[in-house]
């Protein structure tokens, strides 16, 4: 695990969650005149190790457990993925918690193991396709972290 992304000491590993589903991005026209995609927001379900739906992650950054637990979330730290067509790996704190479950305790996630999901080329982004919106796929691990016991 790259040191800049390592959980907390005294935290530890309360729920690990697979996530399949899109990274969502906006073609925007920047201060600068120059037109890039920004992400929007993420839109995946979250699996257990058995492939069972178990959650979403949403726009906030936000995760919702079925059991009605939700966290969110604002990154803290970032490494690029060792796989240069997939989006970094994140160390994330949270700001929120709503719900008890699952999520209740946690203090901290981080996202690795990530698989595709970056935006489309620059050059696809232009005054023809402002405020255009695209989704590209990406799975990732999510590890959710909660003070030691």
């Amino acid at each position: 695990m790259p040191e800049k992304i390592k959980a907390p000491a005294g935290e530890e590993v309360v729920l690990l969650a697979h996530a399949s589903g899109s990274q969502i991005y906006t073609c925007q026209q920047g201060a600068d005149s120059k037109y890039a995609w920004t992400l929007k927001a993420p839109e995946a379900e979250l699996h257990d190790a058995k492939g069972a739906v178990i959650g979403k992650h949403y726009a906030g950054p936000t995760w919702k457990h079925n059991d009605g637990s939700e966290v969110a979330g604002k990154a803290m730290a970032k490494v690029d993925s060792p796989d240069a067509n997939s989006i970094p790996w994140l160390l994330v704190g949270v700001v929120s918690h709503s719900g008890d479950g699952a999520l209740s305790r946690v203090t901290s996630i981080q996202r690795i193991n990530t698989h595709n999901g970056q935006p489309p080329a620059a050059a696809d982004c232009n005054a023809a396709k402002l405020n255009t919106e695209v989704k590209s796929s990406y799975t990732a691990d999510y590890y959710f972290f909660a003070p030691g016991k």
